[in-house]
């Protein structure tokens, strides 16, 4: 292959930049200087970027912060996907592992390992997904043990047992950190949450968010926030799974894969390669290691 496309492989920089570097002399192989871009390099030479040795490596994990309204999809010819969001001269084998709803945010891994992708989604894996969301309704003590009980959602969605955790409501702001692209009509569910009577100061004590227990009542009679682990990923799920007790997601953000959760310094859109540890721990999900 092309030294340039080795370096991009690797995600060194931008192919454009790349080129530049190595036509200055700051790229060797096998310990030569070479200033050709277009020279062929296999994936077992020895290259040095900056004095920094690169490794080929034959997977890629990288891990998204997606941002609402984008398609979970590896290309589209009208609208945007995942992959657009990544470096142009990223590797052309990635591809997005599962899929999120395009008005849903939070957690997506990408990876070329199409094995790894498969053991992840494979039902019999249950791998556990865990989300955070705005609810329009009541949620109450009578969900959560619905839920636990596993859920017939509708005639063709029976839906496995899942953990529904009740929190105690956000502030705006809270709301607003937690889901960046928070909808106006959402801000206001939440202004007239924090005005009902039932959002005193006792009621509030009385919540906890540790397993949802010791709620007594709703936190709000208009909006709830929970978190709500499942081990599948059937079509809008969730959002099936709410409306099947008459209430509507209004946000819904995955933070964690298995064992691997979220980076809160990820801005929505923005993405990094996975640590070393962050691998293992994929890879010991899809029960690869």
């Amino acid at each position: 292959m092309r030294l340039d496309k080795f370096l991009a492989d690797m995600n060194m920089d931008s192919r454009s930049n790349l080129k530049k570097a190595i036509r200055k002399g700051n790229v060797t192989v096998n310990g030569s200087q070479v200033k050709d871009p277009g020279a062929g390099v296999e994936r077992t030479d020895r290259i040095t970027y900056f004095g920094q040795e690169v490794r080929y490596e034959t997977e890629q994990y990288i891990m998204l912060n997606k941002p609402k309204g984008v398609l979970t999809a590896t290309m589209d010819k009208k609208q945007e996907t995942v992959m657009d969001l990544l470096d142009p001269d990223r590797r052309k084998d990635l591809f997005p592992v599962g899929r999120l709803d395009r008005d849903t945010t939070g957690l997506l891994l990408i990876t070329n390992h199409g094995e790894l992708a498969h053991r992840l989604l494979r039902p019999k894996s249950h791998v556990d997904k865990t989300y955070q969301a705005l609810i329009r309704g009541c949620v109450d003590e009578k969900i959560v043990e619905a839920f636990a009980g596993g859920l017939q959602v509708d005639a063709e969605l029976s839906a496995m047992p899942a953990k529904l955790v009740i929190h105690p409501l956000p502030t705006l702001q809270e709301a607003e950190e937690r889901f960046p692209d928070l909808e106006e009509e959402t801000r206001a569910l939440l202004e007239q949450a924090w005005m009902e009577e039932n959002l005193s100061a006792s009621n509030q004590k009385d919540a906890t968010s540790s397993e949802g227990k010791g709620l007594q009542n709703c936190p709000s009679k208009v909006i709830s926030y929970i978190s709500i682990t499942i081990h599948e990923g059937k079509f809008h799920q969730i959002k099936r799974m709410f409306e099947a007790v008459d209430m509507e997601v209004v946000e819904l953000k995955r933070i964690t894969m298995g064992g691997l959760t979220l980076d809160d310094d990820l801005a929505p859109g923005e993405s990094r390669a996975l640590t070393e540890e962050e691998v293992s721990i994929i890879l010991s999900d899809g029960k690869l290691l």
